[in-house]
C-alpha cells in the first residue's frame, strides 16, 4: 500500500516491495498520520502476509491520535493477541507471526513501539541515527562481541528473530520517546532494505532525495538493484517547521473554542439536552468501577458545572488482573477513546490478554500436577518392590 498526500507538498512517501526472490510480499504498512506502521509477517504462504495484516489493522484501530507511547504500546500488544487468537481459529497458520515498528510523529514528538528486526531510523542534521535495536540473534551476538556487523550480513542465522508478535501472549514492544526538529527525516522499513543497504547508503538518499515519495521510491530500487533478496518496504516522513505546528495548533485550538462557545450556548438557550448528546456521542472513556472495568460514554469531569457522561457498562473484567501499568491507570485516572466502539474494542483486547495468561497459567499447573502424580507413583511402585 502506497500513501501520497498534496502532491505540491508531499510531507511523507511509502512503498512496498516484493523484492527480486521472493515469490510474494509478506509486508505490510499503515500511512494514517500522525501513525505509521510497518509490519513484516513471517510463516509462509498465506500466513506472513495474514500476520502483517491483522497487525496494522488492529494498530490502525487502536493507536492514539497523539504522541503517547504506552497508549501506542497497548495497541501493539492488543495486535499481538490478535494474530494468536486468528492462528487458533485457522486464520493464517499456527506459528505465524510478524515484527513491527510503529510511530505517532506529532510534529515535533516522536513515539515508537517496536518488536521483531523491523527498524526505526532518524536523519538529524545529516547524521541517521537507528533508534531501535533489532530483536534479533545478530544484534545479541553483535553487543556481546562474538562478531562483527560485517560478519552478521552474511552469517548463516541472521534471519533468526529473538521477538516478533504472535509468538507469546506475553510479548511486549520496546518503547522510545524522543524529541524532533524541523528538517529532520524519520525513515520506518523492513529488513529488506536495512539488509540490502548500509547506514551510508541509506543516509546518502535521505539527506539527497527532497520529496519524501521519490525518496521512498529510490530506497526501493536501491535495495532491489543490490539483491532484494526479501520484501522491502519503506515509508519516509519529513517533520514539520514549528510555524506549520503552531498554525495546527491554533487552527484545534480555535475549533476546541468555538464548540464550547456553542456548547455554552446551547445551555444558556435552553439546548442541553442537545449539546449533551453531541458531546457524548464523540467521546468515551474506560475507568474501575467496583473492582471491574466500566464503559463510559461522555467527557469525565464537568464542563460550567454539568456533567457531560453516562455509564454504558460495568464489564465483569476484574481491574485486579489487568497489567499493573494498566490496572493503575483506570484506578487512579479514566482512559479515553474516540468513541463507545474502540472502548469495547479495549475493553475485549483486556479480556484477550487475561485469558491468555490464565491459559498459560493453567497449563502451567496442570503440567505441575501431572509431575506429582508421577512421583507418586514412582515412590508407590519403589514401596511395593521393597
Amino acid at each position: 500500500m502506497n500513501a501520497r498526500i498534496n502532491p505540491k507538498k508531499n510531507t511523507f512517501g511509502s512503498k512496498t516491495d516484493i523484492g527480486r526472490v521472493r515469490a510474494h510480499n509478506e509486508d505490510s504498512l499503515i500511512v494514517a498520520p500522525p501513525l505509521y506502521v510497518v509490519c513484516d509477517g513471517m510463516g509462509g504462504h498465506a500466513a506472513g502476509e495474514v500476520a502483517s495484516e491483522m497487525a496494522v489493522n488492529t494498530i490502525a484501530d487502536l493507536a492514539p491520535q497523539y504522541a503517547n507511547a504506552e497508549a501506542l504500546g497497548q495497541a501493539v500488544e492488543a495486535a499481538n493477541h490478535t494474530i494468536i487468537r486468528g492462528a487458533r481459529k485457522g486464520l493464517g497458520r499456527e506459528g505465524m507471526g510478524t515484527t513491527c515498528t510503529a510511530a505517532i510523529l506529532d510534529h515535533e514528538r516522536l513515539v515508537v513501539a517496536q518488536v521483531g528486526d523491523s527498524r526505526a531510523y532518524l536523519l538529524h542534521k545529516g547524521q541517521l541515527q537507528q533508534i531501535t535495536r533489532d530483536h534479533s540473534l545478530m544484534a545479541d551476538m553483535i553487543e556481546s562481541g562474538q562478531i562483527t556487523p560485517a560478519e552478521a550480513k552474511t552469517h548463516p542465522n541472521r534471519s533468526i528473530i529473538t521477538r516478533a508478535l504472535g509468538s507469546s501472549p506475553h510479548t511486549q514492544p520496546d518503547l522510545y520517546e524522543i524529541n524532533v526538529e524541523p528538517g529532520d527525516r524519520l525513515l520506518l522499513c523492513s529488513d529488506g532494505l536495512s539488509g540490502m543497504l548500509d547506514d551510508h547508503e541509506l543516509a546518502y538518499t535521505l539527506g539527497h532525495v527532497g520529496d519524501p515519495q521519490e525518496c521512498a521510491d529510490q530506497l526501493i530500487d536501491e535495495a532491489n538493484a543490490a539483491g532484494g533478496v526479501d520484501n522491502i518496504t519503506a515509508i519516509v516522513v519529513d517533520v514539520t517547521g514549528f510555524t506549520a505546528s503552531r498554525t495546527q495548533r491554533l487552527a484545534r485550538r480555535t475549533k476546541a473554542t468555538a464548540g464550547i462557545l456553542l456548547a455554552l450556548l446551547a445551555i444558556i438557550l435552553g439546548g442541553a439536552v442537545l449539546a449533551f448528546d453531541y458531546m457524548v456521542d464523540h467521546s468515551a472513556y474506560l475507568t474501575a468501577e467496583d473492582g471491574k472495568v466500566a464503559i463510559y460514554q461522555g467527557i469525565p469531569g464537568e464542563i460550567a458545572g454539568m456533567n457531560f457522561t453516562k455509564l454504558v457498562e460495568v464489564t465483569d473484567i476484574d481491574v485486579a488482573d489487568l497489567q499493573p501499568g494498566t490496572a493503575s491507570r483506570l484506578t487512579s485516572d479514566t482512559i479515553r477513546v474516540d468513541s463507545v466502539k474502540d472502548a469495547y474494542r479495549l475493553a475485549e483486547s483486556y479480556e484477550a490478554e487475561i485469558a491468555d495468561r490464565k491459559g498459560a497459567s493453567s497449563e502451567n499447573e496442570e503440567d505441575a500436577a501431572a509431575g506429582a502424580d508421577a512421583n507418586e507413583d514412582a515412590s508407590s511402585s519403589e514401596a511395593v518392590s521393597a
